[in-house]
C-alpha cells in the first residue's frame, strides 16, 4: 500500500510540473496564430487561426535584423567562452602553482553573483571603452561570465582524464598546447558541446544586459526586439510577439535535441569528478 501510494504521488507531482510547463508553451503557439492582436483578447484556443502575425513580424518588423544580431554574438560567445573556460579549467586542472586553491574558491565565489547586479559599473566601463552599442561588449561580457560558471564542471571533467596521457605525449615530444588542442580538446567532447550549446543558449534568452548596452532598433538582439513589441501603452503586438518567441525556440529546441547525449554526458561527468 505504502508502495502505491509513493508510486501515485509521484506519477502525479510528474503530471501538475508538466501541465505547469506546457500550458504556457501551448498557449504561446496557438497564440502566435491568434487574429487577435492583444493579450487581452487572446484566448487558448483560437476562434480563427490565421499566419497574418508571421506575415507582420517578418515584414513590418525588423526581426531578421535581430535574429542576425543574436546569432553572430551567440555563436561568438561560443567559441570565446568555450576556449577561455577550457584553457583555464586545463591550467588549473594540470598545473600547481601559489595561490591556485585561493583562485578557485574566488571564482566559486563570483560564479555566485548574477551579472546585473554590477551593470551601473558594467555601464561606465564600457561607455568609457566607446563600446555602448556595439555588439562586441556583450561577446566581452557574456564570455568573461561564463568562466566563474563553467570552471569547476570543466576542471572535474579534465580530473578525470589521466595525466598519464599527457605526460606520454611529452615524451613523444609534443608541447603542452599542442597536447591540449590534440588530445585533451577531442577527449572532452561531451564537456565541450555542453559549454558551447549553453553559452550559445544563453544571448537569446538575455534581455538584461542587451537592453542596457545595445542602443538603436537595428543593433537589438531578438530578446530586446519582441519585448519592444508589448511595452508602452501603444504597443499592444502580443500575438506578434509569440510568433517571435516560437520561431526563436524551434533552432534552440533542435540544437538542444541533436547534442542532447552530449549534454547529459557533460554535466554528469563533470559533475561527479572530484
Amino acid at each position: 500500500m505504502k508502495k502505491w501510494i509513493k508510486t501515485f504521488l509521484v506519477n502525479l507531482e510528474l503530471v501538475i510540473m508538466s501541465v505547469i510547463v506546457i500550458v504556457p508553451v501551448i498557449w504561446v503557439v496557438l497564440s502566435s496564430f491568434n487574429s487577435s492582436k492583444s493579450l487581452a483578447t487572446s484566448s487558448l484556443i483560437p476562434e480563427v487561426l490565421t499566419i497574418n502575425n508571421y506575415l507582420q513580424l517578418f515584414n513590418e518588423t525588423k526581426f531578421f535584423i535581430w535574429f542576425k544580431n543574436t546569432f553572430i554574438i551567440a555563436s561568438l560567445n561560443a567559441v570565446v567562452a568555450v576556449f577561455l573556460v577550457f584553457i583555464t579549467a586545463w591550467v588549473l586542472s594540470r598545473f600547481n602553482f601559489k595561490g591556485k586553491k585561493t583562485g578557485m574558491m574566488t571564482l566559486l565565489i563570483l560564479s555566485m553573483f548574477p551579472s546585473f547586479l554590477s551593470m551601473t559599473a558594467i555601464y561606465s566601463l564600457f561607455v568609457a571603452l566607446g563600446l555602448i552599442g556595439n555588439p562586441v561588449s556583450l561577446v566581452v561580457l557574456y564570455s568573461i561570465g561564463a568562466v566563474p560558471y563553467n570552471i569547476w564542471l570543466v576542471k572535474g571533467y579534465l580530473d578525470g582524464i589521466s595525466t598519464s596521457i599527457d605526460e606520454a605525449a611529452y615524451i613523444d615530444g609534443s608541447s603542452k598546447l599542442n597536447t591540449f588542442f590534440k588530445i585533451i580538446l577531442p577527449m572532452s567532447k561531451p564537456i565541450l558541446v555542453y559549454c558551447a550549446v549553453s553559452q550559445f543558449m544563453f544571448p537569446w534568452m538575455d534581455y538584461i544586459l542587451p537592453n542596457l548596452l545595445l542602443t538603436g532598433e537595428k543593433n537589438y538582439t531578438v530578446a530586446v526586439g519582441l519585448y519592444s513589441l508589448i511595452t508602452g501603452k501603444e504597443n499592444t503586438y502580443f500575438t506578434i510577439f509569440a510568433a517571435g518567441a516560437v520561431i526563436i525556440a524551434v533552432p534552440i529546441t533542435i540544437l538542444f535535441l541533436v547534442f542532447q547525449r552530449y549534454l547529459v554526458q557533460g554535466v554528469s561527468a563533470g559533475a561527479s569528478k572530484e
